[in-house]
């Protein structure tokens, strides 16, 4: 297993009007390696071996030429070379590598069945993996002919600075020195269709090799090294009677300046140690579509919801008070209540906490959270509304309703007031949802769909956290302003008239991707009464079918229930051919004026395929901003489309691409990054939630 030598920078948080544009540069040292709160890598089951012969490809063709990408590194005959016995380096400019690395990623990636299951890792001794892909044909462990890629290495092993676009360490792929030779990086044991964490070793085999860095004897011995792994790699397959394709090893002459001054476009990390943002980097966008998505919106009147601003920022200076929920949060509505005793109002801004989502515990919270909680919600209503307590709140002496004066005269004064958390949603859904509750006077089954739809707020919640609101919904709505002149009766009846959704609720909601798309998975499929309330009348179910009453099917109508059948998330089954039905029907419900759920069983790999299918075409993103794009909205877990899926739809693109240009819309295939160095910004972005 190779060892991935930089420990992925995770950016720290940033207000949305700061991060939604990448395009400035941003030190490394202001980036932490914090992931997203409460994401979760789920388990996904592969489904049943398959039985009989497995949908595997034939043994690669024997003509290596006859199907390779295209390549201006070969023949290399037009380069200047260096020999050292059987060794050859081949020297390359800047120019060289640019135009090697831009002509590269125009050209069609080969076909998934000439690559699968090569790609998923078939070590020898890994009995599981290989019964369960190729059984007893040996020949599918063949390395592919049909790849020839670049790989570029920064020769000190340093990528948190002078990176260019793709770049890995040389610790990555190979073992240096004497016994230089490329990593075993297929599994030992174990069975995984997700092995991204191996690829761009994978992807060093079968290609082209750039070496690079300002140090040029360093740069030369680590390119001779790469040059004796691969005579090693081709050796060792010549003895098994397969050949190679011959791939070469080239030296960049130029220093790394010259593509800060005349190749930007392919810098990622410049000698100031700052991401550009000229190359898409999986960390920053899936940072920037998540504050896109929770960016600070008003809930109810001087009330908004989002992320944790900057400290000293614009964002943060727009509200008078400010109330982060966080694990080590604590109930102290006494603070609000002297802020309310102030005749004037604060003069910067007043940072308060409060208890994160899921941490007051039912059946085990106390009498004192629940009044706590009230209690909050009651002095967050005052002090947006700009009114006093009345007398028996107020300090002794102050025996009537006041309004809260500004310096200049009693004119009534609203604080604004942000309840936050880290990324926007996660720790803040339980008190959001509970002052929206009790400011709008909604019974909290309501709150939770007004919240979702109206506001347009998206959040997740913990099974513990509806527990705990259904325990006190009573109080909030006997406490709320708004239902003052309700009798007990009326709010009593407001509580116990729970639509039946309610009861199978578990917290989250489908994750809402696009307006007229949603992800989730099986539960949410068998509840319709919940996706009919959220404006949901179409269901995708991808390779799982929904459990139903007697009468629902009939009830929802057939031709609003699409099913795919036949795809398990093995890693061989493929999806491809599916895009097309699934997307159209997909559209169909746009044009209604609906929206469809997209599923499986967890909602993670097969249904998330199809809606990152669905997010490239619709909104004109390439694979790996699309992938972002899904992530960021997939609340609750991280989506995790296997190797085959990921690398599927890297070839939907191009054929996205391609159509647009026969539209006379578009300049054909161009990929962003390439498949090596999206699997690894993959596994570096799952590393910190793996188990």
């Amino acid at each position: 297993m190779a060892t991935l030598a930089l420990p992925r920078l995770v950016p720290a948080h940033k207000s949305s009007s700061t991060i939604t544009t990448l395009s400035a540069s941003i030190a490394l040292d202001s980036i932490s390696t914090a992931p997203v709160p409460n994401k979760h890598i789920p388990v996904c089951p592969p489904g049943p071996v398959p039985r009989g012969e497995p949908n595997t490809p034939p043994p690669s063709p024997e003509s290596s030429l006859e199907c390779q990408q295209g390549s201006l590194l070969f023949p290399p005959d037009t380069y200047p070379r260096l020999n050292a016995g059987a060794l050859i380096l081949f020297k390359l400019d800047a120019a060289g590598v640019a135009s090697a690395i831009d002509h590269i990623s125009r050209q069609p990636l080969p076909d998934p069945l000439q690559v699968f299951p090569w790609f998923h890792g078939l070590h020898p001794s890994n009995h599981l993996q290989q019964a369960f892909f190729i059984q007893r044909r040996r020949v599918l462990r063949r390395t592919p002919q049909c790849f020839r890629g670049i790989t570029i290495v920064k020769a000190d092993g340093d990528l948190t600075e002078c990176r260019l676009k793709g770049a890995i360490a040389p610790s990555e792929f190979m073992h240096t020195g004497l016994s230089a030779e490329f990593l075993e990086v297929d599994p030992r044991d174990g069975f995984s269709v997700r092995n991204f964490q191996i690829q761009a070793a994978k992807m060093a085999t079968i290609s082209d090799i750039i070496v690079y860095g300002n140090d040029e004897v360093q740069v030369r011995q680590v390119a001779w090294d790469i040059s004796a792994a691969q005579l090693r790699w081709r050796e060792k397959h010549e003895e098994q009677g397969y050949d190679l394709p011959r791939y070469n090893t080239f030296i960049c002459t130029a220093p790394f300046s010259e593509f800060e001054h005349r190749y930007d476009e392919m810098v990622a990390i410049n000698s100031r140690r700052e991401v550009t943002g000229a190359v898409v980097d999986f960390f920053l966008q899936e940072r920037a579509e998540m504050y896109s998505m929770t960016s600070a919106s008003e809930i109810s009147a001087g009330v908004w919801m989002g992320p944790t601003p900057d400290q000293g920022s614009e964002d943060e200076r727009r509200f008078d008070v400010l109330i982060e929920c966080s694990d080590l949060g604590r109930l102290n509505p006494g603070v609000l209540q002297a802020i309310s005793h102030s005749r004037h109002g604060p003069s910067a801004p007043i940072h308060l906490e409060f208890p994160s989502s899921g941490s007051i515990l039912p059946p085990t919270w106390s009498q004192s959270e629940a009044d706590g909680i009230l209690e909050t919600c009651k002095w967050i209503y005052r002090l947006s509304h700009g009114t006093r307590p009345q007398d028996e709140d107020c300090p002794q002496g102050e025996d009537e309703d006041e309004i809260m004066e500004d310096g200049d005269g009693g004119q009534p004064q609203r604080l604004k007031i942000l309840i936050h958390c880290a990324d926007g949603y996660t720790e803040s859904t339980m008190l959001g949802l509970a002052y929206f509750s009790y400011s709008t006077g909604l019974p909290i089954h309501d709150a939770w769909l007004q919240l979702h739809k109206v506001k347009k707020r998206n959040f997740f919640a913990y099974p513990t956290d509806v527990a705990l609101l259904t325990a006190i919904a009573l109080r909030i709505l006997r406490e709320s302003p708004v239902c003052a002149e309700k009798s007990p009766g009326e709010i009593t009846s407001l509580v116990s008239d729970e639509p039946r959704w309610m009861a199978s609720l578990d917290g989250s909601f489908p994750s809402r991707i696009l307006d007229y798309m949603y992800l989730g998975n099986l539960g949410h499929a068998n509840n319709p009464d919940l996706l009919r309330a959220m404006g949901i009348t179409q269901i995708l179910s991808v390779g799982e079918t929904s459990m139903w009453r007697d009468g629902e099917l009939e009830l929802w109508g057939e031709d609003n229930v699409c099913i795919v059948e036949g795809v398990q998330d093995n890693g061989i089954d493929p999806l491809t051919d599916e895009f097309e039905r699934c997307l159209d029907f997909i559209e169909r419900g746009r044009r209604k004026g609906t929206a469809t759920l997209v599923h499986c069983r967890v909602g993670v790999s097969r249904s998330a395929t199809i809606c990152i299918a669905e997010v490239m075409r619709s909104l004109n993103l390439s694979f790996p901003r699309a992938y972002c794009f899904v992530r960021a909205r997939r609340l609750n877990v991280i989506i995790q489309p296997h190797l085959r899926f990921a690398y599927e739809l890297l070839k939907w693109e191009e054929l996205l691409q391609t159509r647009r240009q026969e539209a006379g819309v578009g300049t054909g295939i161009k990929r962003e990054l390439e498949w090596g160095e999206i699997s690894r910004e993959v596994a570096l972005m799952n590393r910190p939630y793996a188990r």
